[in-house]
């Protein structure tokens, strides 16, 4: 007898919803769907597989899934373009449209305008939904009030190319507060998962946020697929003491949705198995589900993990592309993988077979320090990969 979860998607009851707080009457799917891991042809990141990243795109919005998060930067440019294709024949007009200003090439005043303009183009509509200044931190927050971007945002809001203003976060907690009390912003999108609760702006910012009356977004709610696949026998014991047939990334999902203040949390799903679990768990997440005996259990996954991990990377790449050409957050996985699973000699096999080969390793690093600006998670980059050398290659 098959579960629901091993149903068609077509047959599949329709995800859960909430709202955000100054948008009331407009319902949010629980689950986003992030355009920023799409399945792709090649190695490069460009090269999205347009055939199945359509196909799932769609299969996700006919389940109910309504809101489409994007980038100016994901797919080395290309996801803005094929999320304009991807919504046609009437997928647009099912969905919430949110995509992001790249605060960080904002160098004039006239680049609010300009980004937007482009963005409107690339996506092929005449209106984003929901618009994000990207990344924002202490620093790329001064530079928006130095060149006006909050004016910008009046502008676009009022004559309609944009509806909704919020923003993306990666930064200090002050910062976030700052931030927050900068603008009358109606939704915010911060990293949080069961790791990351004092990380930026963690449940503290959560909390905060949802007291001045701002929504908020959930990105990196698997940690970039660490809390999903491959889990260590410890973690899997951890998770069996709670007595649930839930695997892992069900675990992770279902601490996300917990909290009643998260209104959606994005997954950059690039597998049918993995829309379709997404999918399963969204359909019977709720708020305050979660016994104190699960949050427990949850807690010391996170103890675990966090002992353990290297590298704070979530593989968002954003350092991406290197001018030498090193994959950056593939070495950065490949150190936490031996870490976690005390892998290294078969993880070393691995890097020199794929990374080195191919002239992407860490040592083709010239240690230009262009990528650190870049990463929200303020790793040493140039640091890192030549520990990571000294460790796999």
């Amino acid at each position: 007898m098959p579960t629901r979860r091993d149903l068609p998607l077509q047959w599949r009851s329709t995800v859960r919803y909430r709202s955000f707080p100054k948008i009331p009457g407009l319902p949010i799917s629980i689950l986003g769907f992030g355009c920023m891991r799409l399945p792709v042809l090649h190695g490069g990141p460009a090269g999205i597989d347009e055939t199945r990243a359509t196909r799932l795109l769609r299969d996700a919005i006919d389940a109910g899934v309504n809101y489409v998060d994007t980038a100016y930067p994901y797919h080395g440019g290309q996801s803005e373009p094929f999320v304009g294709r991807a919504l046609k024949d009437g997928y647009r007009q099912r969905v919430q449209l949110a995509t992001k200003c790249p605060t960080f090439l904002v160098n004039a005043e006239g680049d609010w305008e300009r980004f937007l303009d482009e963005q409107l183009r690339r996506l092929d509509t005449d209106k984003v939904d929901f618009y994000l200044l990207h990344a924002l931190n202490g620093e790329r927050w001064e530079t928006v009030k130095r060149l006006g971007g909050l004016r910008a945002l009046d502008r676009a809001r009022g004559d309609g190319r944009i509806t909704h203003a919020g923003f993306s976060f990666h930064g200090s907690p002050d910062a976030f507060a700052e931030v927050l009390e900068g603008y009358d912003w109606e939704f915010c999108q911060i990293q949080f998962n069961l790791l990351d609760v004092d990380f930026q702006a963690g449940l503290a910012g959560l909390r905060l946020a949802t007291s001045r009356g701002v929504g908020v977004i959930a990105m990196e709610p698997l940690r970039g697929g660490l809390l999903a696949a491959n889990q260590p026998e410890p973690v899997r014991g951890i998770w069996a003491r709670g007595g649930k047939p839930w695997s892992p990334a069900e675990w992770a999902w279902r601490w996300v949705w917990n909290h009643a203040e998260v209104v959606t949390a994005l997954s950059g799903m690039n597998a049918e198995d993995q829309l379709r679990e997404n999918l399963a768990v969204a359909d019977l997440a709720s708020p305050g589900a979660l016994s104190e005996e699960e949050l427990t259990l949850a807690g010391e996954v996170r103890r675990y993990y966090l002992e353990r991990i290297k590298v704070p990377c979530t593989t968002c790449g954003y350092c991406l592309p290197c001018p030498s050409g090193v994959l950056i957050p593939d070495v950065f996985s490949m150190v936490n993988t031996a870490a976690m699973f005390d892998s290294r000699t078969t993880t070393s096999q691995l890097y020199k077979a794929i990374l080195i080969s191919r002239g992407q390793a860490a040592d083709a690093c010239i240690e230009c320090g262009d990528c650190e600006p870049k990463c929200p998670q303020s790793i040493p980059i140039r640091d890192v990969l030549r520990e990571a050398h000294e460790l796999l290659g």
